[in-house]
């Protein structure tokens, strides 16, 4: 759902900046209270992963595919304020190096694609877990039943900024039912993945799920070679599972450098056998004629564009070292934001300890 540059006139466009910078802004404040010294490279990982992952379009109907948003996976792994940051990200990066959404049009893919996807997700998300049971099934479908949401809801959203500043005369009914209309078939997919995603996480290292967070799971013991749960005294949150036990600096090696490799696989090999269809955007611009105004991308000549190596004739090469670098360049900038918030967090907190704390005074004699 990348929107080009042409497809939203200069006010529009400019107002939908402001609008996205502003969300960056409240998030990067927001993402102080979220990382901490595991969460930080992870959340530059989440980044990487969802670039990886928005480069497998999956079919959804006859000549349409979608891929990958991503809002709300970012949001439940890492936290919505740093989910918000993780998708901005990602969007920089698909925009500045491989043309890939307009830089125009890039405050309009921050807003729809990161904003709107992150809030509505997330406000499922918390609100399903309200009433569901705690445990982690139910947080695996609260992500599932938040990402479906949210990708047709970002769909909505991209029309009523077209409804606003659109550069063509289209019907609004028709552009928001089609539109609408492909994004559930995509959520479905959204849905899988996030819920799939959060569920493998979830299984292996709950600790480390923004979500679910403040799960309790009973500790079992073995009587008589039958397992039993433990008193209720001896049973703490997430963190007494045996994997969260060793929780704790640098007990996430593990888990980013799996996520790393996986991210790595997906978009230098797997790629390639993605669809090839345009997806719902692309697919409804060309049927309605949304596109009639659309702009040569300004990083067009970029040597990354179309997520391909320029000057590399073969196609899954070229196609797989594009997934490779755009992974690595993804997950180092992304970390490298995510620490230095971390870092400003840990400045703010001990400039509090030290405000806050009582003098003493020593008397002679």
């Amino acid at each position: 759902m990348h929107v080009p540059d042409g497809f939203i006139n200069a006010p529009v466009s400019v107002a939908a900046g402001v609008a996205a910078a502003a969300a960056v802004a409240v998030s990067l404040r927001g993402a102080r209270r979220e990382l901490d010294e595991r969460t930080a490279p992870l959340a530059g990982l989440v980044a990487a992963f969802i670039f990886a992952v928005q480069m497998l379009n999956f079919p959804v109907a006859a000549g349409t595919s979608g891929h990958l948003l991503g809002g709300a996976l970012a949001a439940i792994l890492v936290g919505p304020y740093t989910g918000v940051l993780c998708v901005s990200v990602v969007l920089l990066m698909q925009g500045i190096l491989f043309a890939d959404g307009g830089l125009t049009a890039l405050g309009v893919n921050v807003t729809v694609m990161g904003v709107v996807t992150v809030v509505v997700a997330y406000a499922i998300f918390r609100g399903l877990l309200r009433i569901l049971p705690s445990t982690r099934r139910s947080v695996t479908v609260a992500a599932f039943t938040g990402a479906l949401l949210s990708v047709p809801a970002a769909a909505a959203a991209f029309t009523a900024v077209y409804a606003i500043g659109g550069t063509t005369d289209v019907p609004i009914g028709k552009v928001i039912t089609a539109m609408v209309g492909v994004h559930v078939l995509i959520g479905i997919g959204e849905a899988a993945i996030t819920a799939a995603t959060v569920g493998a996480v979830i299984a292996v290292r709950p600790d480390l799920v923004h979500g679910a967070r403040g799960l309790t799971t009973r500790l079992k013991l073995r009587v008589d070679g039958a397992l039993v749960d433990a008193p209720a005294a001896a049973s703490t949150p997430a963190a007494s599972t045996p994997a969260a036990a060793g929780a704790g600096p640098g007990s996430t090696r593990k888990v980013w450098v799996t996520g790393l490799v996986t991210a790595l696989v997906l978009a230098g090999f797997v790629s390639f056998y993605a669809s090839a269809d345009p997806d719902g955007l692309e697919k409804v611009a060309a049927d309605k004629g949304i596109d009639e105004k659309v702009e040569e991308h300004a990083a067009a000549n970029s040597p990354l564009a179309d997520y391909g190596v320029k000057d590399v004739d073969d196609a899954r090469l070229s196609g797989g070292l594009a997934g490779v670098i755009g992974v690595g360049v993804t997950v180092v900038a992304g970390t490298g934001i995510f620490w230095t918030v971390r870092r400003r967090r840990t400045e703010d907190l001990t400039a509090t300890s030290t405000a806050t704390a009582p003098s003493t005074t020593v008397s002679a004699g």
